[in-house]
């Protein structure tokens, strides 16, 4: 093998000579990275797309429609997203209550303070708007009652960190979030 590559090298040094065979290798080198760099470029953005058969087309058509999904049940409103639902602030009090005595404070802590939103948005305190994040509703009720400013801060702080500031949740937050809609209600 040794021999092998010795006569290959010396061919090409006869025939093509080193400098030149530097030379490509770098322009080779170089014209590789620039395809990697700009690989997304040359790349194309999708794949061209088969065509169905008409046996295909006419089985998906003879298919039935999906049936409708039903609501959600009380239990999948903790997983709801951030929009606040449109029901009673009982419905939010009473899954606060099995969340908390599943030993999950962090979302019953969450539904104790949706439950405080409707409440207000119930006595016309605040208008919820999509996308509004709790320390705005704070403000915009603060701004209307403000003997509620004290007890929502105090709230929306508690949410805060556990939420955001990821404080594991406990029982006294439990507590403090019932004390603190206690005095937002009264």
């Amino acid at each position: 093998m040794t021999r092998g590559w010795a006569e290959l090298l010396q061919l090409l040094d006869d025939t093509i000579g080193v400098p030149l065979l530097v030379f490509g290798l770098l322009l080779l080198s170089v014209i590789g990275g620039a395809l990697h760099y700009w690989y997304p470029r040359w790349i194309p953005t999708r794949f061209p797309r088969l065509r169905r058969s008409k046996r295909a087309k006419r089985a998906k058509k003879d298919t039935p429609e999906p049936e409708e999904v039903p609501e959600p049940a009380e239990e999948d409103l903790a997983s709801s997203g951030d929009e606040l639902p449109d029901l009673p602030a009982r419905v939010f009090l009473s899954l606060a209550d099995r969340l908390a005595a599943e030993g999950r404070y962090a979302e019953a802590v969450r539904e104790r303070l949706r439950a405080i939103v409707r409440g207000l948005a119930d006595r016309r305190a605040v208008e919820i708007l999509p996308g509004m994040t709790v320390t705005e509703v704070a403000l915009a009720a603060a701004a209307v009652e403000p003997a509620v400013e004290s007890p929502l801060r105090g709230a929306t702080g508690v949410f805060s960190d556990i939420w955001y500031g990821q404080v594991p949740a406990t029982a006294e937050h439990d507590t403090l979030m019932r004390q603190y809609a206690a005095e937002v209600d009264a």
